[in-house]
This record gives C-alpha cells, structure tokens and sequence, in this order.
C-alpha cells in the first residue's frame, strides 16, 4: 500500500461507516491507517468491521428506515462539526436519501436528487438513462407482472434474469440472478419468484467469462469534478458468471477509457458522490458494456483500490473536508498489482471452474480482504468461524 497522508488531528473532520460487512471494513482500514477519526455502525457486533481495531463502534437497532436515521442523528450529537457519511449497503443508501433534509446539517451528504439516484438504483430505470446517453448497453425488458412477459421476444437469448432492484426478502430465498436459455425457463422461474418479488429484469447475455468483468469506482464531488478514480477487473465471481465479486485486481491498461467512459455517463446523469459502473467485454466485439451501477454507496470490492494505491474513501473524505486533495491516479510504470481476495468465495469460485489459474494477474500479490497483521481480530473470528463450521460438519457425519 502507498503513503497513506496521515490527516492531523487538528484537522480531523470525523467519518461514520454504516455497515460492518467486508465493503464496510475495507472503508474502515482504509481511513483508519490515514489516521481519520471515525465510528462504525452496525447491527452485528460481531461482524467484521466492527471488530475492526480503527475506529470507535455503535451498535444499531437496524441499518434502515427510521431507526438508522435516529441513531444517526444522535450519533452526531458527539461531534464539533458536521460529518462525512459512508454507506456500504443500498437499503442505508434508500433511508439517507429519503432522509436527506434531516441528515444534511449534521453529516456531510453528497448525494444526487433523489428521484435521479432512485432511476439508477433500478436497473430498468439505469437502462433507459443508458441508452438516453447513447451508452453501451445490453438490451433490458421490465418484467413487473405475468401480463409482461411477451416483452421477452425483444431479447436474444441467453439472458440474465435478476431483481429490478435489491430487495433482501428474494436475496434469503433466491440467486442473485439467473442465466437463462428461453423465455419459457424465465416463465417458469417468474412463477416462483413473483409472490416475493414481482418487479424483475431480463438482459442480454454478454459473451464472456468472469475475468472479462471490469468496473470503474469513482468519487464524483462539488460541480461534478472527479476526485478520484480507479479501475479494476474481476478475476473470479461467486457464483460464476452471476455473483458478486470473488476476487480482483487493477486494470491499468484500461483506466483511461473506463474513467473517461464512467464519468461522461455520471455527468449526463447528474450523479455525485460515491458510485461505480461495472462493464463487461463482449468476446465477440471486443466492446465495453455497461452491466449496473452502483451508486450513493462504496463497492464491495472498493478495498482493491486502496491496495493499489489510489485510497478513494480518503481522497472523498478530504475533499469533503476541505483538506488538499489527493494526487489522481495514473497507470504505474511497473506492475505487478495487488488482488483483493474473499478467501472462501474465491476457494468455490476456483474449485467449481476447474482450477483454471488467472494468467494476467500472475505474480500479483494477493491480500485477504480478512487478514492484515496490523488488525488481525476480522480474520481471526473469520477463521474461528470456518473451524466451528468444519467440527459441526464433521459431527453430523460421524452421528
């Protein structure tokens, strides 16, 4: 990691991470090494990031809805002067949105209006504003309801089929998407899914494996400047081809574009703040396409980029703070970068593809996004988890 730009105590404006997954304590190291004054919160006091040694903790009756607002706004009560929020999880983003008169005098919020970061936030309504801009996008329908789903002979197959938007009641009971063959397999997964969620969306399927998947994170501040920037690559998704991240690198080669790419987007949409876009490279035309944004709240891999030297949380934080701005990244001289590894999705990730190794990011060194000797509690609860977790297994077994 690079010279952190150790921020003064005199001059610490605080910072409040809501949330304590691996999104959350990322942000947290990242500000805490920097030696940013700052609170955790979240519902779990056991989650990682709580168990974090930066930063104080502040454990909340729930991370949305009224009851984070109010603590929210009793949180701030402790501090001089008004604070800069970061947000890890999209129902936090809903609630400090909707609450922004509220939460604007205490805390420092750089949000867009909030019907705009609603749009985004669905990925019909980030479709639409895709192809306004004239952007690479694949072709999506809005399913909202049975009657909708001769829309599907727009669409070339295969296709993925996700949530319009995040809803944790399906993410309990469903994948996070499908990829489907027809419109009859999507029929028949709607008639599952439509008594839990009815809003969904078919997209065209991009050729191409996970490795193919790229995103830009982005810090976008007062009169739309970009602050910062960073682009990275998928190595491995959990589960394949339609999860999350499971481990990542830098993309150097493709900052310039991307940068360029994500942040003409973000200024035709009148987005600020915290935000990414995912793309992923069509095998068949070597083209970029805009996959979803994520927007009002830091990625979950949003680690990757502090470990390759471009620290976005801090160059946010002192932006907000008025504090000199950070130097914006350039593409190294000289590989090799770091990866950003979830230990056990990439353990899945790699068995079930076959043990097939990354040749582009060979010879980079690899950081668990759990274990770092200068703050080893998150990993050592993590490993204390997955031991309880094989002696139950191998208990039932032997019962």
């Amino acid at each position: 990691m690079t010279h952190t730009h150790f921020v003064p105590r005199a001059q610490r404006t605080h910072a409040v991470v809501v949330g304590g997954g691996l999104n959350a304590l990322g942000i947290v190291r990242s500000l805490g090494a920097a030696g940013v004054a700052l609170t955790v919160v979240d519902e779990d006091p056991k989650s990682p990031a709580m168990r974090s040694r930066y930063g104080r903790k502040s454990l909340a009756a729930s991370l949305e809805g009224d009851a984070l607002t109010e603590h929210l706004l009793a949180l701030a009560t402790r501090f001089h002067r008004p604070a800069m929020l970061f947000v890890t999880e999209e129902k936090g983003v809903n609630t400090i949105s909707a609450q922004r008169e509220r939460l604007a005098g205490p805390y420092l919020l750089r949000l867009p209006g909030h019907e705009r970061l609603m749009q985004l936030m669905h990925k019909q309504g980030f479709a639409e504003l895709a192809e306004a801009c004239a952007s690479a996008v694949p072709r999506t329908v809005q399913i909202g309801s049975r009657a909708d789903l001769p829309s599907l002979g727009q669409l070339r197959f295969p296709c993925v089929f996700k949530p319009a938007h995040k809803d944790y009641g399906y993410g309990a009971r469903f994948k996070k998407a499908y990829k489907v063959s027809d419109a009859g397999e999507v029929a028949a997964l709607y008639a599952e899914i439509e008594p839990v969620l009815a809003d969904m969306v078919a997209q065209e399927w991009i050729e191409g494996e996970d490795d193919e998947i790229y995103f830009c994170l982005q810090y976008i501040g007062r009169d739309g400047q970009l602050v910062t920037s960073f682009v990275g690559r998928k190595i491995r998704s959990w589960p394949l081809h339609i999860g999350g991240t499971a481990s990542c690198t830098a993309a150097w080669e493709f900052h310039a574009e991307l940068t360029a790419t994500t942040l003409d987007f973000f200024t035709r949409t009148g987005f600020v703040g915290m935000g990414s876009m995912e793309y992923k490279r069509d095998r068949r035309d070597g083209r970029f396409y805009m996959v979803e944004p994520t927007v009002g709240r830091t990625d979950y891999q949003q680690e990757v980029a502090t470990l390759n030297g471009v620290n976005i949380p801090l160059a946010a934080y002192r932006h907000e703070a008025g504090l000199p701005a950070l130097p914006m990244p350039e593409a190294p001289a000289a590989p090799p970068a770091h990866i950003w590894r979830d230990p056990q999705a990439d353990k899945w990730a790699f068995e079930e593809g076959g043990g097939k190794p990354d040749m582009r990011s060979a010879g980079h060194k690899v950081m668990d996004a759990y274990l770092r000797w200068n703050d080893p509690l998150p990993w050592i609860d993590y490993m204390a988890g997955r031991l309880t977790a094989l002696m139950h297994v191998r208990m039932r077994r032997t019962a």
